[in-house]
């Protein structure tokens, strides 16, 4: 089936919408824009620059995605923003194009992003995340993987969070937020093990178990990671979960996480 275009949208001809894309009125949609099966845009939407959309997004009234960077060294560069399937963004969402055409803001597949978001240019923001109301991304930042974060967060550019962490609302994100845990206050600091919502995903107590011992060697002893891992593996504790959160500590220590990129990029 044809898509559908309300007589009051604005369509580029050479826009491409697949089939039973649905384009409510007032919406504003570029030449190089690429929308893919079963999307959905309410009205008031703006698409535009290099923007790809990929099958069955929800995307609601007065969303703005693809325009230019706020960032005043944006010299016209050909940008891009890339978004998977099943997500859906509501009112009033943001997300903006990268600077570097090797770097586009992109979004992964069944993200919830709730009304007020704004994600910067060069985000790169994986599958399954929620996003709650009015969070804001600075540039270059990375989400991990069913991560959640909660209402009216700020996270500094560069900042990288996790994979299955939650971050507490109104937190202001400086560091980095390891992989599983909670993070909370200003700035955000590891609270605990994401028990909640990994309990949700299907972790089983072994591994909840295991990655409660590494966030208090970590976190609450200040032990070294290399001492936890040896620690740990004596203890059989040492499960891929508890590993992956030991390889981003340390990578953070070594300099090679979060902000530390954008000094590789000044060097």
């Amino acid at each position: 089936m044809a898509a559908h275009i309300s007589k009051l949208a604005e369509v580029h001809g050479s826009a491409k919408l697949g089939e039973q894309v649905h384009v409510g009125p007032f919406c504003l949609i570029g030449p190089d824009v690429e929308i893919g099966d079963g999307t959905r845009l309410d009205s008031h939407v703006i698409v535009v620059g290099k923007v790809r959309m990929g099958e069955h997004n929800r995307v609601h009234a007065n969303a703005v995605i693809g325009a230019e960077p706020q960032d005043s060294n944006y010299a016209g560069a050909d940008t891009s923003v890339e978004i998977g399937s099943y997500n859906v963004i509501r009112e009033s969402v943001t997300i903006h194009r990268g600077v570097d055409p090797h770097e586009p803001t992109s979004v992964g597949d069944q993200c919830y992003v709730m009304g007020g978001c704004h994600i910067a240019h060069g985000c790169r923001v994986e599958h399954q995340v929620v996003m709650a109301n009015n969070v804001l991304l600075g540039r270059h930042v990375h989400v991990g993987v069913h991560a959640t974060l909660a209402g009216g967060l700020a996270v500094n550019h560069f900042a990288s969070i996790g994979s299955h962490a939650f971050v507490a609302g109104m937190s202001r994100v400086v560091h980095d937020v390891p992989p599983f845990l909670v993070a909370e206050g200003s700035p955000a600091r590891p609270r605990g093990v994401n028990l909640v919502g990994l309990r949700r995903c299907g972790f089983s107590p072994e591994t909840l178990q295991a990655l409660e011992e590494a966030y208090r060697l970590l976190f609450v002893d200040h032990v070294g990671v290399d001492s936890v891992r040896e620690l740990l593996r004596s203890q059989r504790q040492l499960l891929p979960p508890v590993n992956y959160l030991l390889g981003f500590v340390q990578l953070q220590n070594e300099g090679w996480q979060g902000r530390s990129r954008e000094r590789r990029r000044a060097a």
